[in-house]
């Protein structure tokens, strides 16, 4: 029984394919994002036991079994490259699109089979339309219609999957990734781990004496940086360069993070406190953790020998591994649709991430964490044994303070604000 399956697409080409992602990626990342899908694709197809075509368009291409696309509309091209598909002997025929990377050798198997004791199959994708169609012979009237519900004669179907159009569509990919760790290994899965767009946000206030190291670190990564003034009364906004994004809000670090947040663009937001010292490729370590899991963040560690010092680095990396509850210090990150549904941060004058972290656990969400540290000033702690150990204590004394509810602004009026 002879078999064939039609790969329909356009010839990747920067500017020219994928434009709906378009400025969310670049033509270049549109073009690569396209050839990953199309070898993803391929590798499953090569998996079935069918001929294999591919009907393009947006260039020539004179290789065996690659033909191009005729006709004016959509439709009408795919009913030309059917029929000469089928033209040519075959028994069975499917054709699809390349905008479906988590398609299966077994979804095309099962086409196959229906295709045995039906006449028609089609592989509904999410959006209503459908991203595959097969015959065993010619049926014209189908091509009339790209969504299914419009087809008025009966037919079978495979199972549904997503179509990749948009940048959400993109964010669902790796949504599911972290769910299917096959999806990890593929070229798009690789592609999309690769070129996650991370949003980095500081919020300042009266940070002169910390700015120009941060901005040293930044001015390096390729990423969106957005700096949020609480309404800094020295010489911190002086002393930002001008190649930062600068947003002016209320004083109050959750106001200020959620304010960036809301002026983001990236799939994942990395709140970063100004004292913070970032380790060597801080973005791919974001990167590689975000591909597991839904938020993380940095351990943590501190430039001090002091034995007390190395004790609260210990106690605060097992706090944020094991019992899921990082603070901000450690550099938070976090899926943008997992904060927003969350709720942003709660406007409270203190202990606006532990509040945060502990509702990220009460609804499950697993933090993972770097293989690397971020350093962070201890210029919070006093010099001296006994008087870190007493703001160590009395720190310890807030939060247990907070958790039995006392109210938030006696708390924060406890809490020193060093600067």
């Amino acid at each position: 029984m002879k078999r064939a399956i039609i790969v329909f697409t356009r010839i990747p080409k920067a500017g020219q394919t994928k434009t709906r992602m378009m400025p969310y990626l670049s033509g270049k990342q549109c073009k690569e994002l396209h050839q990953c899908f199309l070898k993803d694709i391929l590798n499953e197809c090569r998996k079935v036991k069918a001929d294999i075509f591919i009907c393009y368009t947006g260039g020539t291409i004179t290789k065996p079994r690659y033909f191009k696309q005729v006709g004016e509309s959509l439709g009408e091209r795919m009913v030309n490259a059917m029929k000469k598909v089928l033209d040519k002997g075959y028994n069975s025929c499917i054709l699809i699109g390349t905008d479906i990377p988590e398609l299966r050798a077994s979804d095309l198997n099962k086409a196959f089979d229906k295709l045995t004791y039906s006449d028609l199959v089609f592989g509904p994708s999410v959006d209503g339309g459908y991203y595959l169609v097969g015959m065993n012979t010619l049926h014209k009237e189908v091509f009339n219609y790209m969504n299914l519900k419009e087809i008025s004669q009966p037919i079978t179907t495979i199972r549904t999957l997503h179509d990749m159009d948009t940048k959400y569509d993109l964010r669902g990919y790796r949504r599911r990734m972290r769910e299917h760790p096959w999806m990890k290994k593929t070229h798009t899965g690789r592609y999309l781990t690769r070129n996650t767009k991370i949003s980095i946000i500081v919020p300042i206030y009266n940070e002169e004496k910390t700015i120009e190291a941060l901005q040293q670190q930044l001015i390096w990564l390729p990423c969106e940086i957005i700096f949020v003034d609480g309404g800094s009364t020295d010489k911190t906004l002086e002393k930002i360069w001008p190649e930062f994004h600068v947003i002016s809000g209320v004083k109050g670090r959750a106001a200020q993070m959620n304010v960036g947040a809301i002026a983001s663009s990236g799939d994942v937001l990395f709140f970063l406190h100004c004292d913070s010292e970032l380790p060597p490729h801080a973005l791919e370590q974001i990167r590689e953790v975000m591909r597991d899991y839904e938020a993380g963040c940095f351990g943590i560690a501190f430039h001090s020998k002091n034995f007390f010092m190395w004790t609260c680095r210990v106690i605060s990396n097992h706090r944020a591994k094991y019992r899921r509850l990082p603070f901000g210090d450690q550099g938070i990150f976090i899926d943008s649709d997992l904060f927003f549904m969350a709720g942003m941060f709660p406007e409270i004058p203190i202990m606006e991430d532990y509040q945060f972290s502990l509702k990220l656990k009460e609804w499950g969400v697993k933090f993972g964490m770097t293989r690397k540290r971020i350093y962070t000033s201890d210029r919070r702690f006093p010099k001296g044994t006994i008087p870190k150990l007493k703001v160590m204590w009395q720190m310890n004394r807030l939060r247990k303070d907070y958790r039995e509810g006392v109210d938030i602004d006696k708390i924060s009026a406890k809490y020193k604000d060093i600067r």
